[in-house]
């Protein structure tokens, strides 16, 4: 056991933690949807010092034959070298697949977009919804920051213009028309140390946990996603008390939205 592990876990038991916040109290957060002007969604969130920023591409294509009337959503994660130093160029890690693979069932899953009203012409156009996720700073808990930063992007994002054929007219300028955003996912990401949830762990948290419990609530309180990591389980009452404390600070973060 690492000492700065066993310290982490003794501070637990206690109901403590080094930065002096509450098992149930989140670092600041801070959403700027402004930071790339030319794209067609962004955000940059930070949580601590973790930062990360989405952006939305939109892009015409076919839809799935089984959804002819849909329009079609693809979520990506990438961790860029600079975000820390155990971070290593090359193809994706399976961190960043996860990552990817958490926020995309919190959009999926919560309904957030409508995806009828993507469709364009029945069984051959459709838009096609892009979510990129950088890393840019990670101080602990990506999930949160990620699922936010998409959320954001999400909710700010408009269509370009399309020309006769129905294709993007990258020449143009965008339409002030918004993505049909229905609900606005958050996550809460809880850790556990020793017997102890953690909401919103720094990476030394992260490190000292044995498990990890990520809760993606809507805007009318419903919990939509949950995603478990880790080798260890949690009982009844741990998914109880996690999905309350969920609800509740999803409603607080999702204010940083309007």
């Amino acid at each position: 056991m690492k000492v700065q592990d066993e310290f982490v876990r003794k501070l637990a038991s206690q109901d403590k933690r080094a930065d002096g916040r509450k098992m149930d109290e989140m670092r600041k957060v801070t959403v700027d949807t402004k930071p790339i002007e030319k794209a067609e969604g962004c955000a940059l969130v930070t949580i601590g010092k973790t930062k990360v920023i989405a952006g939305v591409k939109l892009g015409v294509g076919e839809p799935f034959s089984d959804r002819p009337d849909e329009g079609v959503l693809m979520s990506n994660a990438e961790f860029s070298p600079i975000a820390s130093p155990e971070l290593e160029p090359g193809p994706p890690s399976i961190e960043s697949v996860e990552l990817a693979r958490v926020v995309d069932r919190g959009i999926r899953e919560s309904g957030a977009i409508d995806v009828k009203k993507l469709c364009i012409k029945k069984g051959e156009k459709v838009w096609m919804v892009y979510v990129d996720v950088n890393i840019l700073d990670d101080f602990g808990n990506l999930q949160d920051a990620a699922a936010l930063a998409a959320s954001a992007a999400l909710d700010t994002a408009v269509f370009p213009k399309l020309d006769k054929e129905n294709n993007v007219d990258l020449y143009a300028p965008k339409t002030k028309n918004k993505l049909p955003v229905k609900f606005r996912p958050v996550s809460c990401s809880f850790h556990k140390v020793g017997d102890k949830l953690l909401l919103d762990p720094t990476k030394d948290e992260e490190k000292a946990a044995s498990a990890r419990l990520t809760i993606a609530t809507r805007d009318d309180g419903n919990l939509c996603a949950i995603q478990k990591g880790g080798d260890v389980g949690f009982t009844a009452d741990e998914i109880n008390k996690a999905a309350e404390i969920s609800v509740k600070v999803g409603k607080e973060m999702r204010k940083l939205l309007k």
